[in-house]
């Protein structure tokens, strides 16, 4: 299937790692939380993280871990599918398509729950056709994002002359939650909020860019070193310190699974995880630079399941795309995924 358009968008407001730092010593959160605690969050936050700024979706960023599981859901409700609609608006425009000229909607999220899904609130919002077919996929964390492309993609094969849109939206700003666990800090300090919307056809006159290739690895028995738990209703994420170097060895046994296909990658276009995974996951492939990555990272933070696609747009903005691309993303399950994108 080939790319006819994509296009990423994150809120309006936008804070530093300073700010979140100098909104969180002053919150009444930091009061309930231990000494270790805090030093924790304050040397992420102020220290060289790989990330400068994140936006979020939420307001009164300092009531944030106060709300309860009531609220932060009906905030999701309230801004994924506004955030979704927004990328969708984009990405129509960069294909030359009109609403009415989707056929499938595909839209992937971890960071809150909603039924009917994000799909029929975007599909109301944006006038789509009654007859659209709309599926919703959750619980794949940040590795999102290429099994949702992947499900696009049986959809065009079975239906050949169709448009489909895929819409990764994540409101992370809704699922932070803050206590005395490391791992539960440290995310807290790394996500922000985005979507994209990425829309494909059987048509190759658009971009030529055409994808193909998916595979993927799951590790079950690592599921509980990145996962949500369930927390009195809210979403708590376990992220255990050896998360870079699992990280790092699925995504290069990945790799090296595709070149035993003779399929030369050109350049890796990674999810953003954090500083660590990157470094980590380079060290694995050192013939490659995960630039686009580390830069996604820097300005927006891991925004989970739409980064890989940030990182891609950040590639095709600044490079033709006469390489064959290896995009990869991993999370929740322990899980990873993989396809590749080559002008044709």
């Amino acid at each position: 299937m080939y790319l006819q358009g994509l296009a990423n968008t994150v809120p309006s407001q936008s804070f530093t790692q300073k700010d979140c730092w100098d909104i969180f010593i002053k919150s009444e959160t930091s009061k309930r939380l231990k000494q270790r605690s805090i030093n924790i969050i304050q040397k992420v936050l102020l220290g060289d993280s790989g990330i400068d700024k994140r936006h979020f979706a939420l307001a009164e960023l300092e009531k944030l871990f106060e709300l309860d599981a009531e609220s932060l859901n009906r905030a999701f409700e309230q801004e994924a599918p506004i955030l979704a609609g927004k990328s969708f608006d984009k990405a129509l425009t960069m294909a030359n398509l009109k609403a009415k000229e989707i056929d499938a909607l595909f839209v992937c999220t971890c960071t809150g729950y909603l039924c009917p899904g994000i799909s029929s609130h975007v599909a109301e919002q944006k006038g789509l056709r009654s007859d659209l077919f709309l599926q919703d996929i959750v619980g794949l964390g940040c590795g999102a994002a290429i099994p949702t492309i992947r499900s696009a993609s049986h959809f065009l094969s079975a239906n050949p002359k169709s448009n489909v849109a895929v819409i990764a939206v994540e409101i992370c700003s809704a699922a932070f939650y803050l206590e005395d666990d490391p791992g539960v800090l440290i995310s807290a300090c790394l996500f922000g909020d985005g979507a994209s919307t990425s829309i494909w056809s059987t048509d190759e006159k658009q971009t030529g860019l055409f994808c193909y290739n998916f595979d993927t690895l799951h590790l079950p028995e690592n599921r509980n070193k990145l996962r949500f738990e369930n927390n009195q209703g809210k979403l708590r994420n376990r992220l255990h310190n050896s998360i870079p170097k699992l990280a790092s060895n699925v995504v290069s046994k990945l790799f090296h699974r595709q070149n035993s296909k003779n399929n030369k990658v050109g350049q890796i276009i990674s999810h953003t995880g954090g500083r660590e995974v990157l470094k980590a996951i380079e060290s694995k492939l050192p013939d490659y630079s995960l630039s686009e990555s580390a830069k996604i990272l820097r300005k927006y933070g891991n925004m989970s399941s739409p980064s890989v696609l940030f990182a891609l747009e950040e590639y095709l903005k600044n490079n033709n795309a006469d390489r064959d691309l290896w995009l990869t993303t991993f999370g929740a399950g322990f899980s990873c995924h993989s396809c590749s994108i080559r002008q044709m």
